[in-house]
C-alpha cells in the first residue's frame, strides 16, 4: 500500500507552495529546510515581481497558511541524509542541526543584547555583522532566535542563558536524527548567488565597491545592513554614479554556460530603486542582451525611458579601482566598435543564479545535469520544483510548486 506523505526539501516560495497545495487536498507534507527559517531567497529581496511586493506582503500569507493546517510540518536547519525504498514507500533519514533555542521562545531579543561576539552575517552576503544569538529578519519563520553555541566561551553562554526569562535557552540540545516514511519526494533546494571570487577580472570579493546584485538588494531592503539606504561599502557615501554589469559570470563556458533568466530584469528593478533614492543618479548598465521575458516588457519600457540611463551594448573585459577605491570599467561596445575606460562610484555585477546543490550529489541520486539542476526523476518518485530545475522568477517559482505538488500527489495516490 503506498504512503500517502510527501516530503519537500526545501522551504523557500517552491517548496512552501508545493507543501501547501498538497496538504490542503488532505496529504500529510513534511518541509525540511536548511536555513533556521523558510521563505528562500525572496526573503533577502527588498521587493519582488511581478507586483514590486515587500516580502513579508508574499510570505506572510503562506506562514498563515502553514499555521493553520496540521497537515504540515516544518524542519528547520535540517537536511536530508540518506533516501531509500520505491516510490509510494520511502524512507528517509533527516538529520537536524542543535539551534540551542527551543520553542519557549518568544522572539524577545535579550539573548541578542546579551550576546557580545558578532561575526559576518549570512543573511547580509557579508555587508553587516550579526550577533552569536540572532534572527535573520524581522519576519522570520518561526519567530525563533538561533544560538551559535560555537561562537562563545562559557561566559558569554551563561550570560546568554541569564537574560531569557522565559527558560528558552537550551545549551545542552545535541539535534536528532530521525526517520520519516513518505511516497514521494520534491526537490525544491532553490538557488545560490554565482561566487563572486569566481570573477576575478572584475572585481568580484576584491574591490571594494564593487557588490554582487543579491548585496545591492540587501543594501536596499529596510531591514538591511544600511536601513534601505544605497550607500557605497567603503565609505558609506552615497553613489552618484552607478554602473550594472549583466552576464557578470553567465552564458559564459568558462562559469555559468547558460541564462539565468532573472539577472536583466533584476537589474532593471535596482535601476528603479536607486531613481528613488537618487533623482540625479547617473546610471549604466552594460549588457549582452536585455532579455526581459513576457510581461516584464513593460517593466522594461518604463525603466529604460529614463535620460540619466544609458544602456551600451558591450562585454565587460575588467574591472578595477583607482586610489580613491572607485571602480574602472574597461568594455568595448559592440555597436561603436570603441573601447573605454569609465570610473564610476559603484558597480553592481548581475551574477546569476547557481543551483544549491551543484557539486553536490543529491540522497538517493536524483538525476541532474552538469550545472546542478535536477532533471527527469518524476518515474522514480523524485519531482524538481522551483530553482532546483532552472532559473525562474518568484511567480513561475509558485507555479512549478504547484505543479511539483500535482506530480506527487499523482505518485502516492496511483500505487
Amino acid at each position: 500500500m503506498s504512503n500517502n506523505s510527501i516530503l519537500v526539501v526545501g522551504g523557500g516560495f517552491a517548496g512552501i507552495t508545493a507543501a501547501l497545495e498538497a496538504a490542503e487536498v488532505g496529504h500529510e507534507v513534511y518541509i525540511i529546510e536548511t536555513n533556521p527559517y523558510l521563505g528562500g531567497r525572496v526573503a533577502q529581496l527588498k521587493h519582488y515581481f511581478p507586483k514590486m511586493c515587500p516580502p513579508s506582503c508574499g510570505l506572510e500569507i503562506q506562514f498563515q497558511r502553514i499555521k493553520k493546517n496540521p497537515k504540515v510540518k516544518v524542519y528547520t536547519m535540517a537536511e536530508v541524509e540518506s533516501v531509500s525504498g520505491t516510490p509510494g514507500n520511502f524512507d528517509v533519514k533527516i538529520r537536524q542541526r542543535p539551534r540551542y533555542i527551543n520553542e519557549k521562545c518568544t522572539a524577545c531579543g535579550e539573548c541578542a543584547k546579551a550576546a557580545s561576539t558578532k561575526v559576518e552575517s549570512e543573511f547580509e552576503f557579508g555587508m553587516g555583522k550579526r550577533k552569536a544569538a540572532y534572527i535573520t529578519h524581522p519576519f522570520a519563520f518561526p519567530q525563533r532566535y538561533v544560538l551559535d553555541k560555537d561562537l562563545c566561551d562559557a561566559s558569554e553562554l551563561e550570560q546568554i542563558k541569564a537574560a531569557c526569562s522565559y527558560d528558552a535557552i537550551d545549551l545542552e540540545d545535541t539535534g536528532k536524527v530521525f526517520d520519516l516514511s513518505v511516497g514521494s519526494v520534491i526537490w525544491a533546494t532553490g538557488w545560490k548567488p554565482y561566487d563572486l571570487s569566481n570573477l576575478e577580472n572584475l572585481g568580484g570579493g576584491t574591490l571594494a565597491n564593487v557588490v554582487s546584485n543579491m548585496q545591492f538588494e540587501r543594501l536596499a531592503a529596510p531591514n538591511g545592513p544600511t536601513n534601505g539606504k544605497i550607500l557605497r561599502p567603503s565609505d558609506k557615501a552615497e553613489p552618484k554614479r552607478i554602473a550594472f554589469v549583466q552576464c557578470a559570470g553567465s552564458r559564459d563556458q568558462n562559469h555559468l554556460n547558460y541564462c539565468s533568466y532573472i539577472c536583466c530584469m533584476a537589474s532593471l528593478k535596482h535601476v528603479r530603486y536607486l531613481r528613488d533614492q537618487y533623482p540625479d543618479a547617473q546610471i549604466t548598465v552594460y549588457y549582452i542582451d536585455l532579455r526581459t521575458p513576457g510581461r516584464y516588457e513593460k517593466f522594461k519600457a518604463l525603466t529604460v525611458n529614463d535620460p540619466k540611463l544609458v544602456l551600451v551594448k558591450g562585454k565587460v573585459a575588467e574591472i578595477v579601482e583607482d586610489s580613491a577605491k572607485n571602480p574602472v570599467v574597461t568594455v568595448e561596445n559592440a555597436v561603436t566598435g570603441i573601447k573605454t575606460d569609465e570610473q564610476f562610484d559603484m558597480v553592481v555585477l548581475a551574477t546569476g543564479m547557481q543551483p544549491s546543490v551543484a557539486g553536490q550529489q543529491v540522497p538517493a541520486g536524483a538525476p541532474m545535469d552538469e550545472e546542478g539542476f535536477v532533471v527527469g526523476g518524476d518515474e522514480q518518485g523524485f519531482i524538481a520544483a522551483g530553482c532546483a530545475k532552472q532559473p525562474l522568477d518568484v511567480m513561475k517559482s509558485a507555479q512549478s510548486g504547484t505543479g511539483a505538488a500535482m506530480k506527487a500527489i499523482q505518485t502516492v495516490v496511483g500505487r
